[in-house]
């Protein structure tokens, strides 16, 4: 028998897409994660913006290209946010988006399943095998309930993996980078010990730790300290800012404001001067007036964001946000394409700045003759070279297509 898993989405979509694969396999099913001849199909489906709901339910023909009598389970954010939806379209299975390794249990059922979310659920861990970087899910759900966001109502309140579950994942990697992904990573909380807590269990394995995205309650020095004593830390931290405005920020329920969010900035470049910091912005909430977008621009100028992921506000069904009237199309658009410009602006200055460093790389693919991959730091680096998936020492010598160029200074072997 064939499966694919095939995923939208986030990086916890990926990895709890990981884990059905691993089930799969051990149930006797021949699994890809490529679009190909099945005999089942899931779909790994994501509702945080209108397009990614959209994307999800296109995805049920595309799938029927290939076999129209397969079986077709759908799970994940836009399967709990509107099961109707993927039942209409000809569905045989839907789950919604906590605790999917249930889904296994369930293979020959029909019809709509939720999972109530209470306890956190894990019951297959994903053996990464040899690949480069792997992704272990520690936390899920979020209690934040911004207003623009539909992500707490489908994926429940927040809940954290037992220590020891993580423990037995680390135990049985291989790959050379690490990354702590969930969907609020920042509230990981199991029996009062808190990510502080684990980052310092986790200091035993001698492999690179990179964290998800963070929400600026989380730092500081008790968490900087104990990643400050990891063998080998990816200097990189994504905070969520999603306005720089005060305002809106209060509007979005977000629990910060921008003197505080400059206060954790600047708190982790004590810790880790060259540290890459990198965030997310939406254009065009509802409420953003022109004075409000402006204020945004200039805060990421202030903060120097060595990236920002920019994102179009969209409008989600079941939040608070829905109950406002929207900014016009050509508003958001405007002030979307404004953003990226900055994006791009200082982009290039972070990586203006890292020309001439010696950096840790660790080396992932092969791109039109360059062994490509990242940079602690997180900057792509290309290198005219064939090296094996080990980590070492590059300088950055140029900027280069969306990264830049390095060359070899010492292998780590």
């Amino acid at each position: 028998m064939k499966a694919v898993v095939f995923t939208l989405g986030c990086k916890v979509n990926s990895y709890e897409s990981s884990a059905l694969v691993n089930g799969l396999k051990e149930l006797g099913y021949e699994v890809t994660d490529r679009l190909s001849f099945a005999d089942l199909y899931i779909l790994n489906t994501c509702a945080v913006t209108a397009e990614a709901e959209k994307k999800s339910r296109q995805a049920i023909a595309r799938v029927k290209k290939y076999n129209p009598n397969a079986k077709i389970v759908v799970c994940g954010c836009a399967a709990q946010k509107s099961p109707q939806s993927f039942l209409d379209k000809g569905v045989s299975l839907v789950y919604g988006a906590i605790n999917k390794d249930k889904i296994l249990d369930i293979l020959n059922e029909s019809g709509v399943f939720f999972d109530d979310g209470s306890e956190y659920y894990q019951k297959f861990n994903v053996c990464s095998g040899l690949k480069t970087r792997a992704f272990i899910k520690i936390q899920d759900g979020c209690d934040n309930f911004c207003s623009y966001c539909i992500i707490p109502y489908l994926r429940g309140r927040s809940r954290s993996r037992p220590i020891d579950s993580i423990l037995k994942e680390f135990d049985n990697l291989n790959a050379k980078e690490v990354v702590l992904t969930g969907i609020n990573v920042s509230k990981y909380d199991h029996q009062g010990k808190g990510l502080a807590e684990l980052i310092k269990t986790l200091s035993r394995y001698k492999v690179r730790l990179r964290l998800g995205s963070l929400e600026d309650n989380i730092v500081d020095e008790k968490l900087l300290s104990a990643l400050k004593e990891l063998p080998d830390f990816a200097e990189h931290f994504h905070l969520s800012l999603q306005s720089g405005s005060d305002k809106v920020l209060k509007e979005m329920n977000r629990k910060y404001d921008t003197a505080v969010f400059e206060k954790s900035v600047d708190l982790i470049r004590r810790y880790f001067p060259s540290a890459a910091i990198t965030t997310d912005v939406i254009a065009g909430y509802s409420t953003e007036t022109d004075e409000d977008f402006e204020k945004t621009l200039s805060f990421c100028r202030k903060i120097q964001f060595a990236d920002i992921h920019c994102f179009e506000y969209s409008r989600r069904e079941g939040t608070v946000g829905a109950r406002l009237p929207e900014l016009k199309k050509e508003i958001k658009r405007e002030r979307m394409n404004a953003l990226i410009e900055l994006k791009k602006e200082l982009k290039e200055k972070y990586l203006e700045k890292n020309i001439g460093k010696v950096l840790e790389f660790l080396p992932e693919d092969v791109e039109n003759g360059y062994t490509v991959g990242y940079t602690g730091n997180y900057i792509k680096t290309y290198v005219k070279a064939a090296l094996p998936n080990e980590l070492c020492l590059v300088r950055l010598t140029e900027p280069f297509s969306d990264g830049a160029k390095g060359e070899i200074v010492k292998s780590e072997n």
